[in-house]
This record gives C-alpha cells, structure tokens and sequence, in this order.
C-alpha cells in the first residue's frame, strides 16, 4: 500500500498540492490577514511527549483547580441538577447503543430504533402530544424549528414571543430566522411575571405565522390562562407552541391538554448529567395534524411488521436534505441525539407517571421553602408574586455580587445574577433542607 488511507499522507504534499492546482502551502491561507499568521512554531503541549502516567498527573493537577462545592448548584436557567438513577449511565454504557451513530439505514439497528420508538411514546404520552420526532440537539434548536414550521405552513413573516423566554433561547430562534427575513415580536410581562394577554389584541393577526409561550417562563413564573392563547391563536391562523419544562408536567396542564399546536422543550431534565452546557437533547411534538407533521423535522421512527409478520421498527419520515430535494427537505440540520433520547426513555419508564408528579411536587415544595426562608431571614424578597416552579427571581436588599462570591469562598454556587441586587435561584430534589438552610444562613450572614 503505497499511501495509507486514514492518515495524514505528508511525503506526498507536493502531489497533492499539484493536483488541486496550487504550487505551496501558504497559497491555501492567502484569503487570512497577513498579520494574523503565525511566523513561529505553536507552542502547545510541553515540547516534548509524555509518559502516560506524568499526563494523567498533570491533569489531575489542572482538575484539583476546579472549586469544590458542598451542594449542588443553586443555578437553573435552562440546565438544571437533579437526581439520575444508575442504570440509566449502565445501559448507555452498553456498546450496542454508546457506539451508534444516527441511525441513516432505516431498519439497520432494530435495538436502536426501538429506543428510539420507545423514547417516542413516553414523550408523547408524558405532553399529551399525537407525534413526537427523535429528536434536536436541545430547547432553542427545537423552538427554532417550531417557528420554521409555522412559517412554512402558513408563509406569514412575524413571530410572537414572550420577554419572559430564556434569553439563550432568544438567540438560537434569532439566528435561525434571520435568514428568512421573520421579524420577532415581543410580548410584555406584566407585574405579576406572567404574558400580558391584552397585548394580543393589538397585534394583526393577519401578518403573526406563530406563537411562543415558555412554561414555566424563564424566571419560573408558571403561566396562567393559556387556554386564551391557543384559541387567540386557532381563530386567527396562528401556530401556537409552547416550551415547556417536562418535570413540571406533573404538576400543571400538558400542551396537549391546552391545545397547542407544537411543543419543544429539552430532556436534560430527564436523566442526563450538567456536563458544561451538553450535549442535550431537543423535543419537538405535534398534533395529529398532517398540515403539522409533514412540516416536521427530523425523523420518526414507526412500528411495523416484516413480510413474516414479525414486528419491526423503521424509520417512517426523514425530512432531512440527504433524503429529500435540498428545497423540498424541512432541515438540514437533524442529527438527532440518540443516546440522550435514549437516556430520557429509560428516566421516564423508571419513574412512570405517578414518579412523574411525586418528584415535580417534591420540587415545587423545595422551592418555596427555599424562597420562604429567605423571606423570612428579611434578604429581600421575590420579584413576581405569581406561583412557581423550580426557580424564582429573588430582589435582595443589598448587592448580589457581593453575596455571590462570599457563596463561592463558602463552596456555594448561587443564583444567576440578573441584575446588581437581582438573581434566579433553582432548587430541585437534590437540595436537601440542610443544603437550603446552609444557603440562606450563609446569606444572611454576608447581605
């Protein structure tokens, strides 16, 4: 074998370059600033290899840098802690599913395309939604693929969201629909924290292709009256989608049960690890609503019977431009996250509904303890006045920053600051009543 056929080829430079028409190396970076181009060797690494052993003490070196926490992060908005059951990281470990890659052959992997099929019906069941697709990378992938649908069926050019989403979320859409020229509109809050319903009517209808309503909203602030929205929404041609929290489900209506047309939301929640912002994974359902589904992107995967009669799995819509017409395709971007969906199937069959809303009213009562106690120590007291879940915005008296970092020199990660006395704050089941009081106490000891 002349030349090997994975590996960098570097004898055979000059051939290469010769036959793509170029006579150097530096002909290929010509379009970089001439400033900008380093002149030297890069100094990476420590000029020389290193046995296994000094690398692994070297990283264990740069690891003992990290601040330890006693508890885990008081920090939400939008990656959440919660407790994840073993066997969920045991069967992900399984070579059969930790090695597939998107399944692209329809009935190639039988096991995966189970998982797939099973992760399906749980979400469906668990929103109350008809069609599930498997799946997006996370919420703001899912949300812009909602709007995208919206605007495809009904070819309008504004979008509707509330200033309550998550701001991360905000920028994903934001990106997505900046190149087909769709405007997004904001709807206000009001001081409760929740939409301002009466901005509705001021809005023409005719020029709206959908709607966005977050559940909890960004500052965990459950909405009320969401029934409004969606008839608004079917009386004037609008698609409604609602991001939703799927823990919170256990407590308050499911999108299927308002009537929304689309709903996204994210499965981090649903046994999956804070690992530096991912991966996660995105949900997107509709209503049985052919006019929805053949909009939808991604892939679904069905259940069926081989020519023997045996049940089987396949893939039943793949919408993706590799299998369709580039102007024909609903996404060119649907890599789904198998081995997360997977993930999320196994936390969901664990818990079953009942786990479901045992867990999200363990959360619910959490959250208010820890807002009680905080209210009572006189540190402030809450922004919105309406009910949550998981996570509320908390007005201090005095400066946050200061707070914050006296947390940190204690092993406690805070809130996200919002503003120079505001902050969000999570608590979910893994916050014990010590770790609470230890919060509180902690702040009260420095505000």
């Amino acid at each position: 074998m002349d030349n090997h056929p994975w590996l960098p080829n570097i004898s055979r430079i000059k051939d290469m370059l010769r036959e793509i028409g170029v006579d150097d190396v530096e002909q290929l970076f010509q379009d970089v600033p001439r400033d900008l181009i380093l002149r030297r060797e890069l100094k990476v690494g420590y000029d020389s290899p290193l046995p296994e052993e000094d690398i692994r003490w070297r990283l264990n070196q740069v690891a003992e840098r990290n601040l330890k926490l006693r508890y885990p992060p008081f920090l939400g908005a939008g990656a959440y802690p919660h407790s994840i059951p073993s066997v969920i990281r045991f069967i992900l470990s399984r070579s059969e599913f930790y090695t597939a890659y998107t399944p692209y052959q329809p009935e190639v992997n039988q096991g995966l395309l189970q998982g797939l099929f099973e992760y399906q019906s749980l979400m469906a069941e668990l929103l109350e939604m008809d069609v599930v697709n498997s799946s997006h990378y996370d919420w703001g992938g899912s949300l812009a693929e909602a709007v995208l649908m919206g605007y495809r069926i009904n070819g309008k050019r504004k979008v509707v969201i509330p200033e309550s989403i998550n701001p991360l979320h905000e920028e994903v859409l934001r990106t997505w629909v900046s190149g087909r020229e769709l405007e997004v509109v904001k709807i206000p809050v009001g001081k409760d924290g929740k939409i301002d319903l009466d901005f509705l009517s001021s809005l023409n209808s005719d020029e709206i292709s959908s709607i966005y309503i977050q559940q909890p909203n960004f500052f965990g602030v459950v909405e009320t009256e969401l029934e409004y929205v969606t008839d608004w929404a079917r009386k004037n041609n609008v698609v409604s989608i609602m991001g939703v929290s799927p823990l919170s489900l256990g407590l308050i209506k499911t999108p299927g049960e308002l009537g929304f047309d689309i709903a996204v939301g994210d499965g981090q929640e649903l046994g999956i690890p804070l690992n530096f912002g991912g991966p996660y994974s995105g949900i997107l359902a509709t209503r049985m609503d052919m006019k929805l589904v053949r909009q939808m992107p991604g892939r679904i995967v069905g259940m069926t019977q081989d020519s023997q009669g045996r049940r089987g799995f396949t893939l039943i819509l793949q919408t993706r431009e590799q299998f369709a017409r580039r102007e024909k395709a609903t996404s060119n971007i649907t890599t789904n996250e198998a081995l997360i969906a997977l993930a999320n199937a196994v936390y969901l069959s664990l818990l079953g509904k009942e786990g479901i809303r045992e867990l999200a009213t363990e959360i619910y009562k959490r959250s208010h303890y820890a807002l009680k106690r905080m209210e009572d120590e006189e540190l402030g007291k809450r922004k919105w006045e309406s009910d949550f879940f998981e996570e509320f915005t908390f007005v201090f008296r005095s400066d946050y920053d200061r707070i914050h970092s006296e947390l940190l020199r204690r092993g406690i990660h805070g809130g996200l600051r919002l503003g120079p006395r505001e902050a969000l704050f999570c608590v979910t089941e893994v916050h014990t009543k010590r770790a609470i009081d230890d919060l509180v106490n902690a702040m009260k000891e420095v505000a």
